[in-house]
């Protein structure tokens, strides 16, 4: 299974004005960070990391909204730190979807049952609960016992109330393919979940944990034994099947970092969602002084072992999108 076919046509909507309009460069989506705070301390996040000052600042809602139009994106994940501690997050995300874009809440989902009635069903709007694998493993990742069995009833009850839910997963060299198997098969079957999300995990510098990162080569080698015997046509996958190709080795794309830009109380961040190398004021800014051809695989060292989501399912959305093939091959997975 691929993306919606809302978020499909949303995009390729989008993408044919932008042809029109001769445009390059642009966002399909702005990673916004309204707050770096969170009530977990998952090894593999540097967010929390920050000093003490830093981690008590709160983005008002005019400067979320703001940013996200002027990047002039179809669609918005709102990250952290944990979104929910954010006072106003409600009051953000229904001004964005009073804008008409498609909005994806990601969170540990440990605050949810507290702040679900802050939030009604939208046909724009998702949860994203972050599910890092079953019971054990999950709990090992953010380093606390029960939350796995929290966010499995804060879904539950999400479901219940009439809301979208997804879930994003990361996946380290700890990680079997029968791992990757049994978390999908379980979000899938067990817990009905709408679309699941899936990364292999990046040595973001921040992390108190370094140790467990995946490499190219380990990360294909991990999706083509999970993805074995057209598998992964049976889950709700939130990524085109040319992404799904790219975790198995067998297209490679170019990192396109620019499509999906993040947006924090420091500002646009260079390049991309996971590296820091400075922050500006405005997106048109952030694609005009960054030197993208500096970065992605074999260009810059940090960037050797990164097959992430935000630097590469834009790269394949836009194969998807230019390809004939490729966007019946899409829409016959829908």
């Amino acid at each position: 299974m691929a993306m919606p076919f809302r978020q499909t046509a949303r995009l390729g909507s989008y993408l044919l004005k932008q042809k029109l309009l001769r445009r390059d460069k642009f966002a399909l989506l702005v990673e916004l960070e309204p707050l770096f705070a969170c009530n977990l301390s998952c090894a593999g996040c540097g967010k929390i990391q920050e000093p003490a000052s830093v981690l008590k600042r709160r983005m008002s809602v005019e400067d979320a909204v703001g940013a996200v139009v002027e990047s002039g994106a179809p669609m918005v994940s709102i990250a952290g730190g944990e979104p929910l501690m954010h006072k106003e997050i409600d009051e953000i995300v229904r001004q964005l979807l009073d804008l008409d874009k498609i909005v994806f809440l990601c969170t540990n989902a440990v605050l949810m049952p507290k702040h679900l009635h802050k939030f009604a069903p939208h046909k724009n709007f998702s949860w994203m609960v972050h599910i890092d694998g079953l019971r054990e493993r999950h709990d090992a990742s953010v380093c606390k016992d029960g939350v796995f069995d929290q966010a499995v009833d804060a879904i539950k009850q999400a479901q219940a109330a009439g809301f979208r839910v997804m879930t994003n997963t990361t996946f380290f060299d700890t990680d079997t393919p029968q791992d990757v198997i049994e978390v999908l098969d379980y979000l899938n079957d067990d817990l009905g979940i709408d679309n699941m999300q899936i990364s292999p995990g990046f040595a973001y510098e921040k992390a108190p944990d370094q140790e467990h990162w995946l490499g190219v080569e380990q990360t294909r080698e991990l999706f083509r034994k999970a993805f074995g015997d057209d598998r992964r046509k049976k889950w709700r996958l939130n990524h085109s099947p040319v992404f799904l190709d790219f975790l198995e080795g067998k297209v490679d794309l170019a990192c396109t970092a620019w499509a999906i830009p993040s947006y924090s109380l420091k500002g646009w961040q260079k390049p991309c969602y996971l590296m820091s190398d400075g922050y500006v004021s405005s997106y048109q800014e952030l694609l005009e002084t960054t030197d993208w051809d500096a970065y992605g695989r074999g260009k810059d060292p940090r960037c050797d072992n990164c097959m992430a989501h935000c630097g590469y399912e834009p790269s394949a959305v836009f194969a998807t999108m230019g390809s004939l093939r490729e966007s019946l091959r899409a829409a016959t997975t829908l």
